[in-house]
């Protein structure tokens, strides 16, 4: 089976860059497998694409150097191994708040006897190779969402399921479930607290801690700070701020900033 380059990455403690994609294109979804990412996640939860879309999608992926992932638009299993067979290589799972949700997570993206997932590798064979039932395990990437109160109090819970390979920060529902503003880089002083917590509590449990940043220079901020996988922005956010620069810099003026709230 193909390895998953990752978990390998993560165990030799290298940082990971993950794009983000919420446009529905096959054509969008291969440039930026080709930039230099190193896993590229088609967004299934706020972006505007389908199931038939994130298969064309996860396929251009497959094209490139990055590896493809999925966030799910919510703990659905059906939705988490009809991805998983559709060649997705790793999932970020949504609003995980109780060491139950979790388990059913990770219960969806592993075969028996490790969990629940239904067999019919589909493409995944395609990309992976024929022996994936055996490996795939042992492959694929799980990501639960820290994105509420009761989420940062089961924090060690969650942490503590078996074959949950670490967690994703949803830096904009946090923000607004403990300040009421939604905010991807809040400076309030309850998100930092939270945002240091999580991270603390990854390295304690050995597991993989990621984020969802604005830009670039907000990821590399984060990667000083400890995190192993950051989201610099996602494809409308870079869209829109390239197309902003590219108007002021032919009126000769300074791009005006927008909102930073991102997904």
């Amino acid at each position: 089976m193909r390895k998953n380059p990752l978990k390998a990455a993560f165990r030799q403690q290298q940082p990971i860059i993950n794009g983000w994609l919420a446009i529905p294109s096959g054509y969008s979804a291969e440039i930026a497998g080709h930039q230099g990412y190193d896993c590229v996640t088609v967004d299934l939860q706020h972006g505007m694409i389908d199931f038939a879309s994130a298969l064309s999608m996860l396929q251009a992926i497959s094209s490139t150097p990055a590896t493809p992932l999925a966030r799910v638009g919510s703990n659905e299993p059906a939705q988490i191994m009809r991805l998983l067979d559709a060649g997705a290589w790793g999932i970020i799972c949504p609003m995980i708040s109780t060491p139950e949700q979790a388990k059913q997570f990770v219960a969806a993206c592993r075969y028996p006897p490790l969990g629940n997932r239904s067999f019919g590798p589909a493409r995944a064979l395609l990309y992976g190779g024929k022996d994936y039932p055996q490996y795939a395990n042992e492959e694929i990437l799980t990501l639960a969402m820290i994105e509420t109160r009761e989420g940062l109090e089961h924090l060690d819970a969650i942490l503590d399921t078996d074959g949950l390979d670490g967690v994703f920060i949803g830096p904009n529902d946090l923000s607004l479930t403990l300040t009421g503003q939604a905010s991807a880089e809040s400076q309030h002083p309850e998100m930092l607290e939270a945002i240091e917590h999580v991270l603390t509590r990854c390295h304690a449990h050995q597991k993989l801690a990621g984020i969802f940043c604005t830009s670039g220079e907000a990821a590399a901020s984060r990667l000083a700070q400890g995190f192993h996988f950051v989201t610099p922005a996602n494809d409308v956010m870079q869209l829109g701020r390239a197309a902003r620069e590219a108007i002021a810099a032919a009126q000769g003026k300074t791009a005006p900033v927008r909102g930073t709230s991102g997904y």
